[in-house]
């Protein structure tokens, strides 16, 4: 059975929750505070900690923070998030939370969150694994070690979150192919739910590493009603290794 961490200081969602999760099969805990949180996190290994954003005291971010650090494998982490607070979602999704659930919410909705979450961390095979290894690809002076984990510009090492680095290798292995948002939400995090302006904000903030000039994108074009392309330039093979380039 499944464990699962439930971090709400309000009870009555904190309530409904559980319930939901109880009744789909999993073992709950649950936190009113941060400091509560960890403390119960330090007792026992969940499976899954389900994370409210607005805590009293300290606050979800710093709790995912505290969450990630140390040596043990990291613990999945879906945060709740009211649904103006965008900045913060992306975030906490760059300190590693694995999906975001904006209130209000259907519990049933995070039900299935909380399956499809646990189901990527299961087994062989999940969305992290395959984008994790592979030859370095090669376009516009990007240089991309999949393996390594390191993209470098023009001999410049790119500073890339997580969900940066899968998102550009992801459009560097299909150059020309216009992708819809839900698409990529889909093939590089493996999200079967999300917020479609979250995959917008990454473009965004990876543009203003990749491109010359962000406000006129030369790399990743928007295709209207669909989603994104990129565009390699035709004297430069984005599936190319690299065989003997440092990166």
């Amino acid at each position: 059975m499944h464990s699962i961490l439930v971090v709400d200081d309000d009870p009555t969602v904190a309530e409904v929750v559980t319930g939901y999760l109880e009744r789909a099969g999993f073992r709950v805990d649950r936190a009113a505070d941060g400091l509560e949180a960890l403390r119960l996190a330090a007792g026992r290994r969940h499976d899954l900690v389900v994370l409210d954003l607005m805590l009293p005291g300290m606050d979800g971010l710093e709790v995912c923070r505290r969450l990630r650090a140390g040596d043990a494998p990291p613990v999945p982490v879906i945060m709740l998030t009211a649904r103006g607070d965008e900045d913060d979602r992306i975030l906490g999704l760059e300190l590693g939370a694995d999906d975001y659930v904006t209130k209000p919410f259907s519990p049933r909705e995070l039900v299935l969150r909380v399956e499809s979450v646990l189901r990527r961390h299961g087994g062989p095979g999940t969305a992290d694994g395959p984008r994790r290894t592979g030859p370095k690809l090669r376009a516009a002076g990007i240089v991309l070690d999949p393996a390594a984990r390191r993209a470098v510009k023009d001999g410049r090492e790119l500073s890339l979150t997580l969900r940066e680095f899968d998102l550009l290798a992801h459009l560097m292995h299909h150059p020309g192919r216009a992708i819809g948002r839900e698409q990529l939400m889909h093939e590089v995090w493996g999200w079967e739910f999300g917020d479609l302006s979250t995959v917008t904000v990454h473009v965004r903030r990876l543009r203003g590493k990749i491109e010359d000039d962000p406000a006129s994108p030369r790399l990743i074009q928007t295709v209207w009603g669909v989603g994104y392309r990129f565009d390699a330039p035709q004297d430069s093979a984005a599936t190319l290794p690299v065989a003997r380039e440092e990166v």
